[in-house]
């Protein structure tokens, strides 16, 4: 019975690499400038965690706003947005503002910096109202890229950090 077996699986084994896909490699486009998807409008729902905030979950929205479709280094594929959102944790909200800044390296990835402010309003932690009280924020992040139009987004920084969804509209 085992050397049945042991041909059945190898036999298995064999058709499954003789109809997988061929390999295919991620085409690098960091230094082709503007070769990027077109979109005017990103919009990201995301799960967040706020480590300033003694790591309580939250949920929250971002949206940015293309303004230059070809960013500050001409030579390369970067682009600039302006970004904002309503962050929700425990009682409060994080209302981030943020230039978000996009370096276009492949077909799959992208990275992106975003400094900015961000507005707390509501009750803190301890319970205390603490309407408009800002920090300067500064997030780093990446996109994995479904297709041209949908991407898996990390973002880390301060005040929060955040695994979401982006829809490029």
């Amino acid at each position: 019975m085992k050397p049945f077996t042991g041909f059945f699986a190898g036999a298995v084994a064999l058709g499954l690499l003789a109809v997988s896909a061929p390999a295919s490699a991620d085409e690098m486009v960091i230094k082709f400038p503007g070769l990027h998807p077109r979109y005017v409008f990103e919009a990201e729902p995301h799960a967040l965690l706020a480590p300033y905030a003694n790591w309580v979950p939250g949920v929250g929205f971002r949206g940015t706003v293309r303004v230059l479709h070809n960013g500050f280094i001409p030579s390369i594929n970067n682009s600039i947005g302006v970004g904002f959102g309503a962050d929700w944790v425990d009682k409060g909200v994080w209302i981030p503002v943020v230039m978000q800044w996009n370096f276009w390296l492949s077909r799959n990835w992208s990275v992106f910096g975003e400094p900015g402010v961000s507005i707390r309003a509501g009750h803190g932690v301890d319970g205390k109202h603490d309407d408009h009280l800002g920090i300067l924020g500064l997030w780093a992040g990446g996109r994995f890229h479904f297709t041209d139009r949908i991407t898996l987004t990390m973002r880390v920084g301060r005040p929060t950090f955040s695994v979401g969804v982006s829809f490029l509209l």
